[in-house]
């Protein structure tokens, strides 16, 4: 999946926080965007996610050639970001089955075979209101990474993680996202983007 942004500019009331940006993300590689925190990072990933318009400018999807309308984006993409909230009240394993009713996951994986992979397994039947920010954060990038869709968007994939998540992270990133297009925004910090084809500065 290809995504274009073409002179896009964002502006909240009077403010302008971005103008003029031009990127492409080119399908099966994986982007970085980096800048310090205000840079607008956030702001043009959920741009190029469709669940923002830009004030000016223009975005296009495509896969295979083929010009994808923007209602039938969201089936084809992934996102996990700090600011997005998990249904506290679930468990794991509830979270895990719900999801999957919206966005398989990828062929071969059910619920419990993710949860093996998480490595929260003792916490399967735990409600997510009882986990740490760190186990929180697992959650959101398994169901990001784990999800069957062509195009992975990470925001800060490494906030609240502590050393042995982080090579957790890396790990899954290594082993399920290759061939797939992944955007990933980051303040700077190396760990959030091994291995990418491109990096974009804000």
């Amino acid at each position: 999946m290809q995504v274009i942004l073409r002179n896009i500019g964002k502006r909240f009331h009077q403010k302008w926080v971005f103008r003029g940006i031009d990127m492409q993300f080119k399908p099966g590689q994986h982007h970085a965007l980096t800048g310090k925190n205000g840079s607008g990072k956030s702001t043009i990933l959920l741009i190029a996610a469709g669940y923002l318009s830009p004030t000016k400018g223009s975005v296009r999807w495509s896969e295979n050639g083929k010009i994808l309308a923007p209602e039938s984006v969201y089936s084809k993409l992934s996102l996990a970001s700090p600011y997005m909230e998990l249904v506290e009240e679930f468990t794991l394993e509830e979270t895990l089955t719900f999801h999957q009713k919206f966005k398989p996951f990828l062929e071969g994986f059910d619920p419990g075979q993710l949860i093996d992979l998480s490595g929260l397994g003792e916490s399967r039947h735990k409600a997510l209101r009882h986990f740490s920010s760190g186990m929180k954060q697992r959650v959101k990038l398994l169901l990001a990474i784990m999800s069957r869709t062509q195009l992975v968007m990470l925001d800060e994939p490494c906030a609240n993680l502590d050393s042995d998540a982080v090579a957790w992270y890396q790990q899954l990133k290594r082993d399920y996202a290759k061939n797939r297009t992944m955007i990933i925004c980051s303040n700077h910090n190396p760990e959030e983007y091994p291995e990418v084809s491109q990096v974009f500065g804000i």
